[in-house]
Formats: structure tokens, sequence, C-alpha cells
């Protein structure tokens, strides 16, 4: 059987000397695992379409609930991206989370929307890298089923809460903690709250519209990083990688 879909390609492993193995998020049937015969030829047509991070249309046969790729062709190869190494390493962090927290067989419009336009942003808007990196950790967070609670201190309701509990996900003021609570918090300014307000409410499109100013933005890409690996409770290589360059 036969199955076209379009598809991000999240992350490719050699399988032997001439194969690799891909796993793409696809538009229809979500994370899926397949084999691309050939691709570590140097005159393979597959090599464009199944680089890491290529958005593409994929034709794959089906046998036993194994995919293969008949034929590839790319839409978007986010060529500008390349030729930054942070962008490229935030690009290949974006791709690592959104391999963690997709599924098999279980289409994510919404994940594969955010990530194509984070990439994107990446890549052709005029947009600080850590605002970029701050929409999508704390927009996957919500996909994922994280959604924080941003509305007022959690104890007594306070609109003016100073910190923000990575574990539970809330805000809380500073004369409210539980001393017994072993969670991290971390400060939380009036800015940032309304930032984070809008990313998690505002409709896909406007994702990027918001403003702030350069500390406030950095203070945010910190706390939603921490917010985000809090939650799936795991590191990544790649993220690792991109804070190692001393962005």
């Amino acid at each position: 059987m036969y199955l076209t879909t379009q598809g991000i390609v999240l992350r490719v492993t050699d399988f032997n000397d001439r194969d690799a193995l891909l796993t793409l998020l696809t538009t229809s049937q979500g994370k899926l695992t397949v084999k691309a015969r050939g691709l570590r030829k140097k005159n393979s047509p597959l090599i464009a379409p199944c680089q890491l991070l290529a958005y593409g249309e994929f034709t794959l046969f089906e046998y036993r609930g194994r995919y293969t790729i008949n034929e590839a062709s790319p839409i978007e190869l986010f060529t500008p991206l390349r030729r930054n190494l942070e962008h490229l390493s935030l690009g290949t962090y974006f791709a690592q989370v959104a391999e963690v927290i997709s599924q098999e067989d279980l289409p994510n419009p919404e994940l594969q929307s955010l990530l194509l336009n984070c990439l994107y942003a990446l890549s052709s808007l005029d947009l600080p890298q850590h605002q970029v990196k701050a929409v999508f950790e704390l927009r996957a967070a919500c996909l994922a089923g994280y959604t924080p609670d941003l509305f007022g201190c959690h104890v007594c309701g306070s609109q003016t809460p100073q910190r923000f509990d990575l574990s539970a996900g809330h805000l809380e003021c500073q004369a409210c903690r539980d001393p017994e609570s072993g969670g991290i918090r971390m400060p939380v300014t009036a800015s940032m709250l309304e930032a984070m307000r809008f990313v998690c409410l505002c409709e896909p499109k406007r994702l990027f519209s918001f403003r702030a100013g350069e500390e406030t933005v950095r203070q945010l890409s910190d706390l939603t990083e921490a917010y985000l690996c809090a939650q799936l409770e795991r590191s990544f290589s790649a993220l690792d990688f991109y804070k190692s360059l001393g962005v």
C-alpha cells in the first residue's frame, strides 16, 4: 500500500552503508519511522528532501506496518537557517522536542504548524532567537498537555505574583510559598507574565506578534526552557550544544 503525506524530518539515523532511518512528523500519520534506501549514496535523489529539518512530500510504501520511501520532493529546506550554526542547533532542538511529544499514528497538525513556523522564523524573520525559542518551548508545553496556570497566585489570587513554580506550573507570591514544597521557583516579572499569557492564548498566526525588551526576552527564554525540561523530565543534546555556543 502506498501513502503520500507531507512531513518534517526530525531525525536521520544511519542504518547501514547505503540506507538511513528517518523520523518524520507527518500531516496524516503523526510521527513515523521510515527507511530511506540509498540515502547515503552521493547521487541519491533523496538527499535534499530527507535531510534534517527538511519539509517535503513523501510517497511511502507500507508493508506489515513498516514504511519505505518510494519518492520524496522538498517543499521547504530552510536554507538560510543552515548557514547559521546557532539557528541550526536551535532548530534541531525544536525537532528533538517535537519527536518526544509527538506520537505514532496520531496526527498533530498544531505541533507540525508550530515547528514549521518556528523554523521559518529562524530562517527568514528578523526576530531575536531567544524570542523564537521561548515561543516554541511554551507553546510546545501547552500542546503536550502542560499548559501553565498564569492567572494569579495559586494561593491568594494576587495578580502580582513574583515566582513561577516549574514543577507545578503555577504562580505564587513570595509570601505564599509553601515551606514544605521542594519545587524549584524562578522569578517572573509583569512583562514576562504578559508575554507568557499571550503565547499560551493567542491564535497560532500571531505567536510572534508580542514585543518585549531584550532582557525580558532572555529571562523568558530561561524560564520556558526550564519549565519544558522539568515537565518532560529530560534534557536535549541539541539544546546543550546550542548553549555551549555562548548564546
